[in-house]
């Protein structure tokens, strides 16, 4: 199986890297910048493209022309937000109008330019083709967060993933959208999950939880796929 991981340096996309991949599998990572201490399972290929979404048309391109002539899973795991985001100072209208323009490109006009060049591709996967879309709990309607542009983004992705399945319905195209909750991203996939579960007490989610996920969405047959995950921590007190 073929993957293509954005944002995949570190944080939950490095452990998707790290996790996702069986023995023949190939990954396709990609980054500003390749990270080095990355750990595969034994006969898991890996290749780099070093690419900034910030720049949605050449990134775009980049890796279009870049990646395998064949996918089968593209995961789209980027999403930037306000500078005071999940602060109590945080106000709108504080945000700059070029904050909001740069949160726009990265979170949604990225994702549509490279789900459009890399379509062509996915549409040779002689399995399922895949899209997952890390979207968040703040994209959810009532969803207690006042985060206005990093919610509007991570909704957008939602009305995206509905649209691409519709779109390629009679093409086998699996849309999922991954509404995520508040993550443990300093523990890594080596961190024992015990100990990752700890920290938080029941307030962040393990990258381990999201990865076992995502691993069974790539192993349902060619006859199913799940439309939306959402995935709260367990103390969320908004679920």
């Amino acid at each position: 199986m073929n993957y293509l991981i954005i944002g995949a340096s570190k944080g939950l996309g490095k452990a998707f890297v790290e996790g996702l991949g069986q023995a023949g599998d190939h990954i396709v990572g990609i980054s500003r910048q390749r990270p080095t201490d990355l750990t595969l399972p034994t006969g898991v290929s890996l290749d780099w493209i070093e690419a900034d979404m910030s720049q949605p048309l050449t990134a775009s391109q980049t890796i279009a022309k870049q990646a395998p002539d064949t996918l089968d899973v593209l995961i789209y795991n980027l999403g930037v937000w306000e500078e005071l985001a999940f602060t109590d100072t945080y106000r709108f209208e504080g945000d700059s109008d070029a904050q909001i323009m740069a949160m726009v490109n990265t979170n949604i006009t990225a994702a549509l330019l490279l789900i459009k060049h890399l379509m062509p591709k996915l549409l040779e996967s002689s399995t399922k083709p895949q899209i997952i879309l890390t979207g968040s709990t703040s994209g959810l309607r009532q969803s207690g967060r006042p985060e206005v542009v990093f919610g509007t983004s991570k909704f957008a992705l939602t009305g995206m993933a509905d649209a691409l399945r519709e779109s390629y319905r009679n093409r086998s195209l699996a849309v999922t959208s991954l509404q995520l909750g508040y993550l443990n991203t300093e523990d890594a996939l080596a961190t024992p999950i015990a100990t990752a579960a700890a920290r938080g007490e029941g307030g962040l989610i393990p990258v381990h939880d999201v990865v076992s996920m995502v691993r069974a969405l790539t192993r349902l047959s060619n006859a199913s796929f799940v439309r939306e995950l959402v995935l709260p921590a367990i103390a969320d007190e908004r679920f």
